[in-house]
């Protein structure tokens, strides 16, 4: 039902497309979420005030329909906007199995066309990739996306049957959507620098967003010891303009066993296009502990969105550099809940701006 209902979108999207410029002006991640749908405990409120910092976000380890639907809602909760999603069947052998997700900001990102799991005639892949086609409605650029989980195994030598058939899973993508730049991200258990990869980077992809360090959560405080989360991009298809990993417990002051517990044991890796802003997470009052108010400082100065500098409205919640200059451009604001015209600042966002004790009053 739910493709069904992209599908019938996609036909009606089809007679307003309009030649615009290459550039994107979304974000786009890609996150494995442990088991999300299962009786685990999970935070989705907390996920969704992650996940919300990008415009599009694949998923991996998706266990049912309801944890879609539970995302989804926490999405439009947390960001105070509309999303939409879409997800594969339960894909994966024996009686383990897991689903894909696509999730976005309808405001940003439409779907296309061309949602499907990959036909696997040489059954190398225990988990068959699922792809899809979008839009940035910003733009009007397309973009076709595949989102992968690669078997973990007993050892490495386990995953590197897979890795090998990336080489044509990513020419085949060319050949399902043609003309359109691509995109394979997901969870491929091994390091983007490991030789495996070479046919891939071979093919024109390159590996976006590696700075040193890992994509998984220890159990140690601040260690990420495994980078596993990658986005492969067509080279010079898309106007990459930012990357990176968020690492999320540092930034929302969550221990990692509590993340782990609650949200994931992998933290997002993301691009973003164009003219979109990066990620720039703050914290929830409601599911996390705020840090002790700046005004109780007596060298604290307040902030003023009609008044101050970039560099100051930068230490407001959900604001970096980007929306501060949105801030300083759009001046005067004749409140602080008139900042949810800026793109991506929805009501929840807004409130946690006014509720972070940093503006003057």
């Amino acid at each position: 039902m739910q493709v069904f209902k992209q599908l019938c979108r996609a036909a009606l999207a089809s007679v307003l497309v309009v030649a615009m410029p290459a550039f994107g002006d979304i974000s786009i991640a890609t996150w494995n979420l442990k088991n999300t749908g299962w009786n685990n405990g999970k935070d989705f409120g907390m996920v969704a005030h992650i996940a919300q910092e990008f415009d599009f976000l694949a998923v991996q380890e998706i266990m049912s329909e309801e944890g879609a639907e539970d995302l989804h809602q926490a999405l439009e909760g947390e960001s105070g906007e509309s999303w939409d999603y879409m997800v594969s069947h339960l894909i994966g052998r024996g009686s383990y199995r897991e689903a894909y997700g696509f999730f976005w900001r309808e405001s940003a990102v439409e779907y296309v066309d061309g949602a499907v799991v990959f036909l696997d005639s040489k059954d190398v892949f225990s988990r068959e990739p699922f792809s899809a086609r979008f839009r940035s409605r910003y733009t009007g650029e397309s973009f076709a996306v595949g989102n992968i989980h690669v078997l973990y195994g007993d050892s490495v030598s386990d995953r590197l049957p897979e890795i090998n058939a990336l080489e044509d899973y990513w020419e085949w993508l060319a050949e399902v959507y043609p003309g359109t730049p691509r995109l394979l991200v997901g969870d491929f258990n091994l390091d983007s620098r490991h030789r495996a990869f070479q046919p891939l980077l071979n093919s024109g992809a390159v590996a976006a967003a590696y700075d040193g360090n890992g994509t998984t959560l220890s159990t140690i405080e601040g260690r990420f010891p495994n980078h596993y989360d990658h986005i492969f991009a067509e080279e010079d298809a898309l106007n990459i303009t930012s990357q990176g990993i968020l690492r999320f417990p540092g930034e929302i002051g969550m221990s990692h066993e509590r993340a782990r517990d609650v949200v994931s044991d992998h933290v997002p890796v993301w691009i973003a296009l164009g003219n979109a802003p990066a990620p720039q997470l703050g914290p929830n009052k409601d599911h996390v502990d705020m840090p002790t108010s700046a005004a109780n400082d007596p060298s604290y100065d307040c902030i003023a969105i009609n008044s101050s500098r970039a560099g100051e409205l930068a230490r407001l919640p959900h604001i970096g550099e980007a929306r501060a200059h949105a801030i300083i451009d759009g001046r005067p604001w004749t409140s602080t809940q008139a900042l949810t015209s800026i793109r991506g600042l929805g009501d929840a966002r807004v409130s946690d701006i006014h509720s972070s004790d940093l503006l003057c009053n």
